[in-house]
Protein backbone atom coordinates (compact mmCIF):
# COMPACT_ATOMS: atom_id res chain seq x y z
CA UNK A 1 0.00 0.00 0.00
CA UNK A 2 1.29 3.35 -1.09
CA UNK A 3 0.96 6.14 2.04
CA UNK A 4 1.79 9.40 1.23
CA UNK A 5 0.36 11.32 4.70
CA UNK A 6 0.45 10.03 8.42
CA UNK A 7 0.36 11.71 12.08
CA UNK A 8 3.02 10.98 14.60
CA UNK A 9 4.45 11.83 17.87
CA UNK A 10 7.56 12.46 19.14
CA UNK A 11 9.16 13.23 22.16
CA UNK A 12 12.66 14.53 22.71
CA UNK A 13 14.51 13.08 25.90
CA UNK A 14 14.93 15.14 29.05
CA UNK A 15 17.68 16.67 30.59
CA UNK A 16 19.09 14.26 33.54
CA UNK A 17 18.74 15.82 37.16
CA UNK A 18 21.98 17.02 38.50
CA UNK A 19 23.03 15.62 41.66
CA UNK A 20 23.51 16.62 45.36
CA UNK A 21 26.51 14.92 47.18
CA UNK A 22 29.34 15.80 49.07
CA UNK A 23 32.72 14.51 49.45
CA UNK A 24 33.51 11.76 52.14
CA UNK A 25 36.87 10.51 52.27
CA UNK A 26 38.81 9.35 55.53
CA UNK A 27 40.72 12.80 57.04
CA UNK A 28 38.69 14.54 54.95
CA UNK A 29 35.84 15.33 57.57
CA UNK A 30 34.37 18.17 55.59
CA UNK A 31 34.59 17.40 52.24
CA UNK A 32 33.10 19.98 49.29
CA UNK A 33 30.58 19.39 47.41
CA UNK A 34 30.96 16.74 44.46
CA UNK A 35 27.58 16.24 42.76
CA UNK A 36 27.91 15.21 39.27
CA UNK A 37 26.10 16.88 36.40
CA UNK A 38 23.13 14.93 34.47
CA UNK A 39 23.15 14.04 30.67
CA UNK A 40 21.32 15.42 27.70
CA UNK A 41 18.31 13.80 26.51
CA UNK A 42 17.93 12.23 23.10
CA UNK A 43 17.97 14.40 20.12
CA UNK A 44 14.85 13.43 17.55
CA UNK A 45 16.35 13.24 14.36
CA UNK A 46 15.32 12.25 10.70
CA UNK A 47 17.19 10.92 8.28
CA UNK A 48 16.66 9.96 4.70
CA UNK A 49 16.40 6.35 3.50
CA UNK A 50 17.28 5.41 0.04
CA UNK A 51 15.57 2.24 0.21
CA UNK A 52 12.18 3.71 1.52
CA UNK A 53 9.44 5.07 -1.37
CA UNK A 54 6.38 5.59 1.31
CA UNK A 55 5.25 6.51 4.78
CA UNK A 56 3.70 2.82 5.11
CA UNK A 57 5.53 2.27 8.33
CA UNK A 58 3.94 5.30 10.17
CA UNK A 59 0.86 3.27 9.97
CA UNK A 60 1.66 0.29 12.24
CA UNK A 61 4.06 2.99 14.95
CA UNK A 62 3.26 6.61 15.69
CA UNK A 63 4.95 7.46 18.74
CA UNK A 64 8.34 7.98 18.95
CA UNK A 65 10.46 8.77 22.47
CA UNK A 66 14.09 9.66 22.76
CA UNK A 67 15.36 8.47 26.11
CA UNK A 68 16.03 10.47 29.17
CA UNK A 69 19.59 11.56 30.05
CA UNK A 70 20.99 9.78 33.09
CA UNK A 71 21.33 11.90 36.68
CA UNK A 72 24.40 13.08 37.49
CA UNK A 73 26.31 10.83 40.16
CA UNK A 74 28.99 11.32 43.18
CA UNK A 75 31.94 12.04 42.92
CA UNK A 76 31.58 14.49 39.70
CA UNK A 77 30.44 11.88 37.89
CA UNK A 78 28.58 12.88 34.71
CA UNK A 79 25.23 11.45 34.16
CA UNK A 80 25.49 9.62 30.53
CA UNK A 81 24.23 11.21 27.66
CA UNK A 82 21.11 9.02 26.03
CA UNK A 83 20.73 8.09 22.67
CA UNK A 84 19.47 10.01 19.74
CA UNK A 85 15.93 8.79 18.28
CA UNK A 86 16.72 8.39 14.67
CA UNK A 87 13.51 7.83 12.20
CA UNK A 88 14.18 7.49 8.74
CA UNK A 89 11.73 8.93 6.01
CA UNK A 90 11.79 9.20 2.12
CA UNK A 91 13.17 11.27 -0.01
CA UNK A 92 10.70 14.16 -0.18
CA UNK A 93 9.14 13.85 3.21
CA UNK A 94 7.82 17.57 4.32
CA UNK A 95 7.82 17.58 7.96
CA UNK A 96 5.08 19.89 9.70
CA UNK A 97 4.18 20.58 13.08
CA UNK A 98 0.29 19.78 13.45
CA UNK A 99 -1.52 22.30 15.63
CA UNK A 100 0.11 25.54 13.17
CA UNK A 101 1.05 23.32 10.44
CA UNK A 102 4.47 25.22 9.67
CA UNK A 103 6.98 23.23 8.00
CA UNK A 104 9.94 22.51 10.13
CA UNK A 105 11.81 20.48 7.50
CA UNK A 106 11.87 19.49 3.65
CA UNK A 107 13.80 16.42 3.51
CA UNK A 108 14.46 16.58 -0.10
CA UNK A 109 18.82 15.56 -0.29
CA UNK A 110 20.12 12.23 -0.48
CA UNK A 111 21.62 11.42 2.54
CA UNK A 112 20.04 14.35 4.74
CA UNK A 113 20.04 14.62 8.14
CA UNK A 114 18.65 16.82 10.67
CA UNK A 115 18.20 17.89 14.29
CA UNK A 116 14.22 18.52 14.41
CA UNK A 117 13.75 18.41 18.42
CA UNK A 118 16.98 18.93 20.80
CA UNK A 119 17.20 16.46 23.78
CA UNK A 120 16.75 18.85 27.05
CA UNK A 121 20.67 20.23 29.02
CA UNK A 122 21.06 18.12 32.02
CA UNK A 123 21.16 19.77 35.13
CA UNK A 124 24.18 21.41 37.03
CA UNK A 125 25.10 19.61 40.06
CA UNK A 126 25.69 21.12 43.52
CA UNK A 127 29.58 21.24 42.75
CA UNK A 128 29.00 24.71 40.18
CA UNK A 129 26.60 26.41 43.48
CA UNK A 130 29.70 26.78 45.82
CA UNK A 131 30.47 30.17 46.94
CA UNK A 132 32.49 31.42 49.85
CA UNK A 133 29.84 32.25 51.25
CA UNK A 134 27.60 29.16 50.81
CA UNK A 135 30.19 26.58 51.25
CA UNK A 136 28.03 23.39 51.11
CA UNK A 137 24.94 23.94 48.61
CA UNK A 138 21.96 20.98 49.14
CA UNK A 139 20.91 22.26 45.94
CA UNK A 140 21.11 20.73 42.14
CA UNK A 141 19.44 21.57 38.95
CA UNK A 142 16.55 19.55 37.20
CA UNK A 143 17.60 18.76 33.41
CA UNK A 144 15.42 20.71 31.10
CA UNK A 145 12.32 19.50 30.15
CA UNK A 146 11.50 17.06 26.94
CA UNK A 147 9.86 18.76 23.82
CA UNK A 148 6.48 16.90 22.69
CA UNK A 149 5.31 17.45 19.33
CA UNK A 150 2.48 15.94 17.26
CA UNK A 151 4.10 16.13 13.37
CA UNK A 152 2.64 15.83 9.99
CA UNK A 153 4.70 13.89 7.43
CA UNK A 154 3.46 14.40 4.03
CA UNK A 155 5.70 12.49 1.10
CA UNK A 156 6.32 15.13 -2.07
CA UNK A 157 7.43 12.90 -4.63
CA UNK A 158 10.23 14.51 -6.55
CA UNK A 159 10.23 14.35 -10.14
CA UNK A 160 10.70 16.94 -12.83
CA UNK A 161 7.78 15.82 -14.89
CA UNK A 162 4.30 15.25 -13.72
CA UNK A 163 1.98 13.65 -15.98
CA UNK A 164 -1.86 14.80 -14.94
CA UNK A 165 -4.90 14.15 -16.60
CA UNK A 166 -8.50 12.59 -16.00
CA UNK A 167 -8.69 8.90 -15.61
CA UNK A 168 -8.20 6.03 -18.20
CA UNK A 169 -6.31 8.84 -20.61
CA UNK A 170 -2.80 6.45 -20.79
CA UNK A 171 -0.37 8.47 -18.27
CA UNK A 172 0.11 4.36 -17.12
CA UNK A 173 0.98 3.60 -20.60
CA UNK A 174 2.96 6.64 -21.95
CA UNK A 175 5.10 6.52 -18.88
CA UNK A 176 5.52 2.51 -19.35
CA UNK A 177 6.58 3.11 -22.80
CA UNK A 178 9.21 6.00 -22.30
CA UNK A 179 11.17 4.90 -19.05
CA UNK A 180 11.62 2.11 -16.98
CA UNK A 181 8.70 2.26 -14.90
CA UNK A 182 6.51 -1.22 -14.79
CA UNK A 183 2.96 0.15 -13.49
CA UNK A 184 -0.19 -1.45 -13.64
CA UNK A 185 -2.04 -1.28 -16.83
CA UNK A 186 -5.80 -2.29 -17.73
CA UNK A 187 -9.05 -0.23 -19.46
CA UNK A 188 -11.04 0.74 -16.07
CA UNK A 189 -10.79 4.00 -13.52
CA UNK A 190 -8.76 4.44 -11.34
CA UNK A 191 -6.25 1.58 -12.06
CA UNK A 192 -3.41 3.46 -10.43
CA UNK A 193 -4.05 4.41 -7.20
CA UNK A 194 -0.20 5.39 -6.24
CA UNK A 195 2.21 7.71 -7.96
CA UNK A 196 4.99 6.12 -10.13
CA UNK A 197 8.53 6.73 -11.46
CA UNK A 198 10.30 6.13 -14.15
CA UNK A 199 13.81 7.42 -15.27
CA UNK A 200 13.38 8.74 -19.24
CA UNK A 201 16.33 8.81 -21.74
CA UNK A 202 15.41 10.47 -24.55
CA UNK A 203 17.58 10.27 -28.19
CA UNK A 204 19.73 12.87 -27.08
CA UNK A 205 20.54 10.95 -24.17
CA UNK A 206 19.14 13.78 -21.50
CA UNK A 207 18.04 11.91 -18.70
CA UNK A 208 15.00 12.96 -16.19
CA UNK A 209 12.70 11.81 -13.62
CA UNK A 210 8.76 11.77 -14.73
CA UNK A 211 5.99 10.51 -12.40
CA UNK A 212 2.16 9.54 -13.75
CA UNK A 213 0.42 11.16 -11.01
CA UNK A 214 -2.91 9.25 -10.53
CA UNK A 215 -6.14 10.28 -12.33
CA UNK A 216 -7.57 13.85 -10.89
CA UNK A 217 -11.50 13.75 -10.54
CA UNK A 218 -13.25 17.40 -10.37
CA UNK A 219 -13.52 18.69 -6.61
CA UNK A 220 -10.05 16.84 -6.00
CA UNK A 221 -9.10 19.68 -4.90
CA UNK A 222 -11.45 19.81 -1.80
CA UNK A 223 -10.32 16.48 -1.51
CA UNK A 224 -13.09 14.49 -3.34
CA UNK A 225 -12.36 10.96 -3.72
CA UNK A 226 -8.05 10.83 -2.98
CA UNK A 227 -7.66 13.99 -4.22
CA UNK A 228 -5.27 15.81 -1.90
CA UNK A 229 -3.36 12.78 -1.62
CA UNK A 230 -2.74 13.19 -5.57
CA UNK A 231 -2.16 16.57 -6.16
CA UNK A 232 0.46 17.16 -3.64
CA UNK A 233 2.81 15.26 -5.39
CA UNK A 234 1.94 17.99 -8.56
CA UNK A 235 3.70 20.45 -6.32
CA UNK A 236 7.70 19.77 -7.04
CA UNK A 237 7.72 19.17 -10.44
CA UNK A 238 9.17 21.32 -12.98
CA UNK A 239 6.94 20.53 -16.24
CA UNK A 240 3.83 19.23 -16.54
CA UNK A 241 2.26 16.83 -19.05
CA UNK A 242 -1.25 17.23 -19.85
CA UNK A 243 -2.38 13.98 -21.07
CA UNK A 244 -5.82 13.86 -22.27
CA UNK A 245 -7.64 11.60 -24.68
CA UNK A 246 -7.47 13.55 -28.00
CA UNK A 247 -10.12 10.40 -29.95
CA UNK A 248 -12.74 10.94 -27.04
CA UNK A 249 -13.00 7.00 -26.96
CA UNK A 250 -15.56 8.12 -23.43
CA UNK A 251 -17.12 11.11 -25.04
CA UNK A 252 -15.19 13.47 -22.90
CA UNK A 253 -14.24 17.06 -24.06
CA UNK A 254 -10.32 17.19 -24.09
CA UNK A 255 -10.61 21.33 -23.73
CA UNK A 256 -12.55 20.94 -20.92
CA UNK A 257 -10.60 18.02 -19.59
CA UNK A 258 -7.49 20.57 -19.43
CA UNK A 259 -9.14 23.28 -17.76
CA UNK A 260 -11.10 20.97 -15.40
CA UNK A 261 -7.38 19.90 -14.23
CA UNK A 262 -5.91 23.15 -14.31
CA UNK A 263 -8.70 24.64 -12.05
CA UNK A 264 -8.04 21.70 -9.54
CA UNK A 265 -4.65 22.50 -9.24
CA UNK A 266 -5.17 26.13 -8.29
CA UNK A 267 -7.70 25.44 -6.16
CA UNK A 268 -5.13 23.41 -4.33
CA UNK A 269 -2.29 25.72 -4.85
CA UNK A 270 -2.57 28.65 -6.45
CA UNK A 271 1.87 29.27 -7.06
CA UNK A 272 1.90 25.56 -8.39
CA UNK A 273 0.75 26.74 -11.94
CA UNK A 274 2.47 29.99 -12.15
CA UNK A 275 5.24 29.55 -13.49
CA UNK A 276 5.29 25.67 -13.90
CA UNK A 277 5.75 25.58 -18.27
CA UNK A 278 2.99 23.00 -19.49
CA UNK A 279 2.77 20.73 -22.43
CA UNK A 280 -0.36 19.11 -23.92
CA UNK A 281 0.17 15.09 -24.95
CA UNK A 282 -2.73 14.90 -27.07
CA UNK A 283 -3.07 10.80 -27.00
CA UNK A 284 -4.70 7.75 -28.48
CA UNK A 285 -4.36 9.49 -32.25
CA UNK A 286 -4.18 5.83 -33.12
CA UNK A 287 -7.36 5.13 -32.64
CA UNK A 288 -9.12 7.65 -35.39
CA UNK A 289 -11.69 10.23 -35.20
CA UNK A 290 -9.26 12.67 -33.30
CA UNK A 291 -8.61 15.37 -36.34
CA UNK A 292 -11.31 17.89 -35.22
CA UNK A 293 -10.12 17.74 -31.32
CA UNK A 294 -6.52 18.08 -32.13
CA UNK A 295 -7.48 21.17 -34.30
CA UNK A 296 -8.92 22.46 -31.49
CA UNK A 297 -6.90 22.30 -29.15
CA UNK A 298 -3.98 23.73 -31.09
CA UNK A 299 -6.01 26.59 -31.42
CA UNK A 300 -6.81 26.81 -28.32
CA UNK A 301 -3.58 26.15 -26.34
CA UNK A 302 -0.98 26.92 -28.32
CA UNK A 303 -1.51 30.84 -28.58
CA UNK A 304 -1.31 30.62 -24.73
CA UNK A 305 2.40 29.37 -25.22
CA UNK A 306 1.04 25.65 -24.51
CA UNK A 307 2.43 23.07 -27.01
CA UNK A 308 0.30 20.31 -28.46
CA UNK A 309 1.79 16.85 -29.88
CA UNK A 310 -0.35 14.33 -31.09
CA UNK A 311 1.15 11.11 -29.91
CA UNK A 312 0.16 7.64 -29.19
CA UNK A 313 1.56 5.84 -26.11
CA UNK A 314 -0.19 2.71 -26.65
CA UNK A 315 1.49 2.46 -30.55
CA UNK A 316 4.92 4.19 -29.51
CA UNK A 317 4.20 7.22 -32.14
CA UNK A 318 5.36 10.70 -32.01
CA UNK A 319 7.30 9.91 -28.26
CA UNK A 320 10.24 10.96 -29.27
CA UNK A 321 9.19 14.26 -30.33
CA UNK A 322 7.29 14.69 -27.22
CA UNK A 323 10.52 13.65 -25.16
CA UNK A 324 12.29 16.41 -27.16
CA UNK A 325 10.01 18.64 -26.13
CA UNK A 326 9.86 18.40 -22.53
CA UNK A 327 13.83 17.94 -22.70
CA UNK A 328 13.72 21.14 -23.78
CA UNK A 329 11.73 22.97 -21.23
CA UNK A 330 13.82 21.37 -18.37
CA UNK A 331 16.67 23.07 -19.75
CA UNK A 332 15.43 26.68 -19.24
CA UNK A 333 14.77 25.23 -15.44
CA UNK A 334 16.74 25.95 -12.57
CA UNK A 335 18.47 22.72 -11.61
CA UNK A 336 17.01 23.04 -8.54
CA UNK A 337 14.07 21.41 -7.20
CA UNK A 338 11.09 22.87 -5.20
CA UNK A 339 11.93 22.89 -1.38
CA UNK A 340 9.68 24.19 1.04
CA UNK A 341 11.19 26.13 3.38
CA UNK A 342 11.74 26.25 7.60
CA UNK A 343 8.50 28.11 9.66
CA UNK A 344 8.77 26.88 12.46
CA UNK A 345 10.03 28.56 15.49
CA UNK A 346 10.56 27.47 18.98
CA UNK A 347 9.71 29.23 21.85
CA UNK A 348 13.16 30.51 23.13
CA UNK A 349 13.69 31.50 26.88
CA UNK A 350 15.82 34.53 26.79
CA UNK A 351 18.01 36.30 29.64
CA UNK A 352 15.08 38.97 29.62
CA UNK A 353 11.59 37.31 28.88
CA UNK A 354 8.93 39.46 29.77
CA UNK A 355 6.28 38.68 32.08
CA UNK A 356 2.97 39.86 33.42
CA UNK A 357 1.13 40.52 36.74
CA UNK A 358 -2.28 40.22 37.03
CA UNK A 359 -4.83 40.83 40.16
CA UNK A 360 -8.40 38.24 39.02
CA UNK A 361 -9.08 39.27 42.18
CA UNK A 362 -8.64 41.60 45.00
CA UNK A 363 -5.57 39.82 47.21
CA UNK A 364 -4.84 37.11 44.68
CA UNK A 365 -2.02 37.98 42.02
CA UNK A 366 -1.21 35.80 39.32
CA UNK A 367 2.53 35.83 37.31
CA UNK A 368 2.82 34.64 33.58
CA UNK A 369 6.09 34.32 31.60
CA UNK A 370 7.48 31.67 29.23
CA UNK A 371 10.92 32.46 31.48
CA UNK A 372 9.12 31.71 34.72
CA UNK A 373 7.64 28.72 33.50
CA UNK A 374 10.97 27.14 32.08
CA UNK A 375 12.40 28.09 35.34
CA UNK A 376 10.27 26.65 37.66
CA UNK A 377 10.55 23.05 35.20
CA UNK A 378 14.46 22.69 36.00
CA UNK A 379 14.74 24.30 39.63
CA UNK A 380 13.45 22.02 42.54
CA UNK A 381 11.39 23.57 44.44
CA UNK A 382 10.55 21.74 47.75
CA UNK A 383 14.27 22.11 48.98
CA UNK A 384 15.22 25.04 51.05
CA UNK A 385 18.14 25.74 48.49
CA UNK A 386 15.88 25.66 45.84
CA UNK A 387 13.12 27.58 46.86
CA UNK A 388 15.83 30.21 47.70
CA UNK A 389 17.27 30.23 44.58
CA UNK A 390 14.12 31.01 43.11
CA UNK A 391 13.40 33.71 45.28
CA UNK A 392 16.63 34.91 44.45
CA UNK A 393 14.99 34.52 40.99
CA UNK A 394 12.02 36.76 41.72
CA UNK A 395 14.07 39.97 42.74
CA UNK A 396 16.56 39.75 40.13
CA UNK A 397 14.13 39.51 37.36
CA UNK A 398 12.15 42.25 39.21
CA UNK A 399 9.12 40.52 39.17
CA UNK A 400 9.08 41.04 42.96
CA UNK A 401 9.35 45.00 41.81
CA UNK A 402 6.41 44.25 39.91
CA UNK A 403 3.95 42.70 42.49
CA UNK A 404 4.59 44.98 44.49
CA UNK A 405 3.76 48.27 41.78
CA UNK A 406 0.95 46.56 41.32
CA UNK A 407 -0.21 46.70 44.87
CA UNK A 408 0.46 43.50 47.20
CA UNK A 409 0.19 43.45 50.65
CA UNK A 410 1.77 40.97 53.09
CA UNK A 411 -0.30 38.20 53.29
CA UNK A 412 -2.10 38.41 49.59
CA UNK A 413 -1.35 35.21 47.80
CA UNK A 414 0.64 34.62 44.83
CA UNK A 415 0.16 32.16 42.04
CA UNK A 416 2.83 30.93 39.44
CA UNK A 417 1.63 28.56 36.97
CA UNK A 418 1.33 25.24 39.54
CA UNK A 419 2.92 27.12 42.45
CA UNK A 420 1.44 29.13 44.85
CA UNK A 421 2.54 31.23 48.07
CA UNK A 422 1.96 33.85 50.64
CA UNK A 423 3.63 36.70 49.96
CA UNK A 424 5.56 38.07 52.81
CA UNK A 425 8.43 40.30 52.96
Amino acid sequence: MFVDKVKIFVRSGKGGDGHVSFRREKYVPNGGPDGGDGGRGGHIIFEVDPGCNTLMNFRHKRHYKAQDGEQGGKKRCHGKDAEDMIIKVPLGTVIREAETNHVIADMHRPGQKEIIFRGGKGGRGNQHFATPTRQAPRYAEKGRPAKEYWLILELKMIADVGLVGFPNVGKSTLLSMVSNAQPKIANYHFTTLAPNLGVVSNQYGKQFVMADIPGIIEGASEGVGLGHDFLRHVERTKVLVHVVDVAGTEGRNPIEDIYAIKKEIELFNPDILRDKPQVIAANKVDVGGYEENLAALKAEFEPQGIKVIPISAAANDNLQELLKEVAQLLEKIPTDIVVFEPEFEEISTLPNDPFTVTEPHEGYFVVEGEGIRRMLGYTAIDTEQGFAFFQRYLREKEIIKALEEAGIQEGDTVNIYDLEFDYFK
